[in-house]
């Protein structure tokens, strides 16, 4: 045989056994890929079985309020008529906000009569509102009780005049 048919003869038999291991790994490889993909679905949906649905959200409507607004030329007509309602994070924050009814409305008319109509005609001045409207009802109501937590203020009227 010639030196070149040997030669030959030696790449053949490597190149067999190499291109076996390397067929045997993508073989590997695509049932892996496969049985994760198999299993995948099932997991998908015993996990959607684990997750509880949310807690239903708990309000607190509170009738409007009309007050007049402080501006800058004194003018008496100046009124603010609003209504909201208290997003809250539970019951007996529910329960204790609507026993004590008097004491949040009265913070609550205290704090709007001091709103000045120029800023609560923009969307920041009404944004503004929301975050004072938290802060004011965040004290504890009477001595002893914990801190109240509103988690969000929606209005349902806002009438600027």
């Amino acid at each position: 045989m010639s030196e070149k048919a040997k030669t030959k003869g030696r790449k053949r038999s490597i190149m067999i056994p190499a291109l076996l291991v390397v067929t045997l790994i993508a073989c590997g490889v695509a049932g892996y890929t496969v049985w994760r993909m198999m299993n995948k679905p099932a997991d998908a949906a015993h996990a959607v079985e684990k997750q509880e649905p949310p807690a239903a959200p708990i309000f607190l409507a509170l009738d409007t309020f009309t007050v007049n607004l402080v501006n800058a030329d004194n003018d008496p007509d100046r009124v603010l008529y609003v209504g909201f309602t208290l997003r809250v994070p539970n019951e007996e924050t529910h329960r204790r906000m609507t026993d004590y009814l008097p004491e949040v409305r009265s913070r609550l008319l205290l704090l709007l009569s001091r709103q000045n109509a120029v800023a609560l005609a923009n969307e920041q001045g009404k944004q503004d509102l929301v975050t004072q409207i938290k802060q004011v009802l965040a004290p504890p109501l009477v001595k002893g009780q914990p801190p109240q937590v509103v988690d969000d203020v929606l209005f349902t009227a806002f009438i600027l005049r």
